[in-house]
């Protein structure tokens, strides 16, 4: 059993709720990222989405977006990525690490090279965002060869015939995307996710994880109670752009959140 597998199992049997946190490899600087990745672990998270940096990030809204750009700005690439997971795991070999972005900078690297690379660094699996499963076999066959998972999305929009494929398709974990449009816009409605994930729990026994709309602890809590797990991410990349120049106050105030995070989820058992 894998990372995933294992941390997953882990906290069903505590009975507690998988808090996943996403920051963008290189932003504000690249020396931020693996010192922010372990201080989040020891806040309470349980696995890490890496965002690769890329110059079209379609499904972002701006705070992440911005991001992107201030990583790019430090010429960070998919191969610092994977570099950034292999330093990560000098002292951490338990906490998975899921690479987010999009199928361009695989496609320069090679589906071979990015999936041997990839397991050699240490990650565990990863979200390609404008990856759909129907076009993803030739990745998919390198990827399950060196035991590492893909992951896909599921919107508010997803029928029950297309919801039933991609659950069948994704491992690890499958993503509910709980809002239209990009990542930090609006507000969520818990009762329409809790709703939508009663539906989608027919196609799949893997934990349903909820991002998109999660910004503070509430409502991490709300959404945990009615899912396996939440994903934050635009709320703490907020904050690390807040504080870029302060590298001090940039790790205060994102522990800060994610330790409140934490907190609720857990008095919310």
């Amino acid at each position: 059993m894998g990372r995933l597998g294992s941390t997953f199992g882990a906290l069903a049997t505590d009975g507690r709720k998988a808090l996943l946190a996403y920051v963008v490899a290189g932003d504000p600087e690249p020396e931020t990222t693996v010192n922010l990745m372990h201080e989040m672990v020891s806040a309470g998270v349980d696995a890490i989405e890496l965002g690769v940096p890329f110059s079209d990030p379609e499904a972002e809204g701006p705070v992440i977006q911005a991001a992107h750009e201030r990583a790019l700005a430090h010429h960070i690439r998919l191969r610092d990525c994977l570099d950034m997971v292999s330093r990560f795991r000098e002292t951490d070999n338990e906490t998975p690490v899921i690479l987010m972005g999009y199928l361009n900078p695989i496609e320069s690297m090679g589906y071979e090279a990015f999936a041997a690379r990839s397991a050699q660094a240490g990650v565990d699996g990863m979200i390609i965002v404008n990856l759909p499963p129907e076009e993803a076999g030739v990745l998919m066959k390198s990827v399950h060869a060196h035991d590492l998972d893909l992951v896909y999305l599921l919107a508010p929009t997803t029928t029950d015939e297309r919801a039933a494929m991609i659950c069948k398709a994704s491992r690890g974990f499958v993503y509910y995307v709980s809002l239209k449009g990009t990542t930090g816009a609006a507000t969520i409605d818990v009762n329409d996710v809790a709703s939508k994930l009663d539906r989608f729990r027919r196609f799949s026994s893997l934990p349903l994880l909820v991002g998109f709309g999660i910004k503070n602890g509430e409502t991490a809590a709300r959404v945990a109670g009615v899912s396996d797990g939440v994903v934050v991410g635009s709320a703490i990349v907020d904050l690390m752009a807040r504080n870029r120049d302060d590298p001090v106050g940039l790790n205060r105030s994102v522990v800060g959140l994610v330790t409140e995070i934490r907190q609720a989820m857990d008095a919310g058992r």
